[in-house]
């Protein structure tokens, strides 16, 4: 079973259902098991704070969500995590796919990869960097029950050893 595979069976397992996300080449094997399957109802939004929202509202109306996106999307969500989500405890479960390191050719996605975990931390919220299939569905399982028991965010930062990093960069780097 690939990485992606066992993921959204972890999101079935848990009752996840909807799945907000903005598109990421790293990411394609996630949204395309999403889109492809009629258990999850699937929101491309143009931005990864309207992804927070709508995750917040799927929350107050008692449905279970993920937000998908990319390391640089991260810096757009600090405001709406730090003024909503954190306190009125809403469990938002992030999977961020990790850009700006090993090889990343994209300058602009270093300084949020430099940023993102300290803010998490400054936040409170949990964050796991998964990098190998074997403990992959474990730490997810139990980091999503948690979250939804104790009503606090998580993050899942998806590292270039689980999923061989950015397709589109590993060209580039071949090339230089």
């Amino acid at each position: 079973m690939a990485w992606s595979d066992a993921f959204l069976k972890v999101l079935k397992d848990n009752d996840v259902r909807l799945v907000t996300y903005v598109p990421d080449n790293v990411l394609t094997p996630l949204l395309t098991g999403v889109t492809s399957d009629n258990y999850f109802r699937s929101i491309c939004t143009t931005r990864e704070d309207e992804a927070v929202g709508v995750v917040s509202g799927a929350w107050m109306g008692g449905m279970r969500s993920v937000l998908m996106m990319q390391t640089s999307g991260f810096a757009l969500i600090a405001n709406a995590l730090a003024s909503l989500t954190v306190p009125s405890q809403i469990p938002v479960v992030m999977v961020i796919s990790e850009r700006g390191t090993m090889g990343e050719f994209n300058v602009g996605q270093q300084l949020v990869a430099r940023t993102m975990r300290p803010v998490l931390d400054s936040l409170g919220i949990a964050h796991h960097t998964l990098t190998d299939e074997a403990t992959m569905p474990f730490v997810v399982d139990r980091s999503i029950k948690q979250a939804f028991m104790t009503q606090a965010s998580v993050a899942f930062i998806l590292s270039p050893l689980l999923t061989g990093g950015n397709p589109a960069g590993n060209e580039k780097l071949k090339s230089a």
